[in-house]
């Protein structure tokens, strides 16, 4: 499918989709095409439908998996391929909501000290303390860090939004500890080995799950956990929702509202009804 391929990457670009996103749905075609050893152009419905229900039956493809296979086929049939008939019929899975695990401020201080080498810990400093995607935080530039303002300018992040992030006084100080040691060469404040490009986010995931594992965490830990973790121990020092928003990027405060449902804090704010009037007894009940 080199033809459909080229034109797909060429598609995505002009429509301004992150490399990130490109990059999977480039993978969904060239799945389709193995799977029937054809190229998509050739294929008609019932063959797409069979594709996906392979995925589910004999690869056991979760609702979140499916869902990001069903937007790469409706790409390549809507927009590549021309195909609307197509991409019209191919529905989205019903995706259960879940709530996004979070670690203790305690957890996260003891994690992120363990993290070698200093440059991934700063990286990964950067998304708890600010809030970052960890594709946000492995490209940012030297003259993103505004200490006038103690702000982290994020640039081009989800969705193509610039946004501004906190920069508080103890991020700032790893960043300076960081600079004085590695003395990266400008404009990225975070390259790999090489210097002319950024690190990379699996290179930074390998360090803290290699960190997590040595000190005993017990469990999965990833860059967007310190992420949910950011945010939902600000929502627990009492910040404001709407600001909390705009920190993150999110485009919708729906995004940031689940982040409600996790904070402990707000749950034993609220209260039980059992407790209204004081500490008053429930009635007794009748006698008959």
């Amino acid at each position: 499918m080199g033809q459909v391929r080229d034109k797909m990457r060429s598609d995505l670009k002009l429509k301004g989709y992150s490399l990130s996103t490109s990059e999977k749905y480039l993978r969904v075609g060239y799945k389709l095409a193995e799977y029937f050893r054809r190229c998509p152009s050739q294929l008609e419905l019932p063959q797409v439908q069979q594709f996906l229900l392979h995925l589910i039956e004999d690869k056991k493809l979760g609702p979140a998996g499916h869902k990001m296979y069903v937007a790469g086929l409706k790409f390549l049939y809507g927009v590549t391929l021309e195909r609307p008939d197509i991409a019209s019929r191919l529905v989205f899975p019903k995706v259960p909501y879940t709530l996004p695990e979070v670690l203790s401020f305690e957890q996260v201080q003891e994690v992120l000290q363990a993290v070698t080498p200093l440059r991934h810990r700063a990286v990964l400093m950067c998304t708890y303390a600010s809030g970052l995607r960890i594709s946000e935080a492995c490209r940012l530039q030297v003259g993103d860090i505004d200490r006038q303002r103690d702000v982290i300018h994020v640039r081009g992040g989800k969705g193509k939004r610039d946004r501004f992030a906190p920069l508080g006084p103890t991020l700032l100080g790893l960043l300076a500890e960081y600079w004085r040691a590695e003395r990266p060469p400008k404009p990225l404040l975070f390259p790999d080995s090489g210097g002319s490009v950024c690190v990379t986010p699996s290179a930074v995931r390998r360090s803290l799950h290699l960190a997590a594992k040595k000190v005993g965490l017990g469990r999965r830990v990833t860059p967007h956990l310190l992420r949910h973790s950011f945010a939902t121990h600000l929502l627990e020092q009492g910040a404001d929702l709407r600001a909390l928003q705009m920190m993150l990027g999110h485009g919708s405060i729906r995004s940031t509202v689940r982040y409600t449902h996790v904070s402990t804090a707000h749950i034993a704010k609220t209260g039980s009804p059992l407790e209204r009037g004081g500490k008053q007894s429930p009635s007794k009940p009748r006698s008959r």
